[in-house]
């Protein structure tokens, strides 16, 4: 595929079925991995309440270039206001620095307003340096908590995910 035209006409709109495959590719050329079985459950999920998510992709005359997709959770922790996490988010390689990262985020944000929502959330690995750089440039700022992890290896969602 040839590199698309920065100043080509980009569009947002709600992922579908369709997309499945496109967002995967996308997914493995930065993580590394397949993660089939992840986007599948979330695709499944959102089609089955549309309520709790958001997905939004971005497109241009290449197709799709880019996707986000966030859950929306109501009332976690005692929490009133409704809050979207973000799951996934990507832009193929080619497509980057073009701004189509900051339409996704745009995209997300009006459809999460819709929603209720009231706040973005999102967790990211201290040194991956361009996913933080791109939440900065998304007007991120550090969350005012701490997070804690346990492993649970039986609780694993990558169980038979390609390599």
């Amino acid at each position: 595929m040839s590199a698309p035209n920065p100043t080509a006409s980009r569009n947002t709109r709600a992922l579908n079925a369709d997309d499945l495959e496109r967002v995967i590719a996308i997914d493995r050329i930065h993580s590394g991995r397949g993660r089939r079985h992840f986007f599948e459950k979330r695709f499944a999920n959102a089609k089955a309440r549309p309520e709790d998510f958001v997905q939004v992709g971005v497109v241009t005359g290449e197709g799709l270039q880019g996707f986000v997709i966030a859950r929306i959770l109501r009332g976690e922790f005692g929490q009133k206001d409704a809050v979207a996490v973000l799951d996934a988010v990507g832009v193929d390689p080619q497509s980057q620095e073009h701004g189509l990262g900051q339409r996704l985020m745009e995209g997300l944000v009006d459809l999460s307003k819709q929603r209720g929502v009231r706040s973005l959330q999102s967790h990211v690995s201290w040194n991956s340096v361009d996913l933080l750089r791109f939440f900065n440039a998304s007007n991120f700022k550090l969350a005012p908590r701490l997070d804690l992890e346990r492993l649970v290896t039986d609780l694993r969602e990558d169980v038979g995910e390609e390599p």
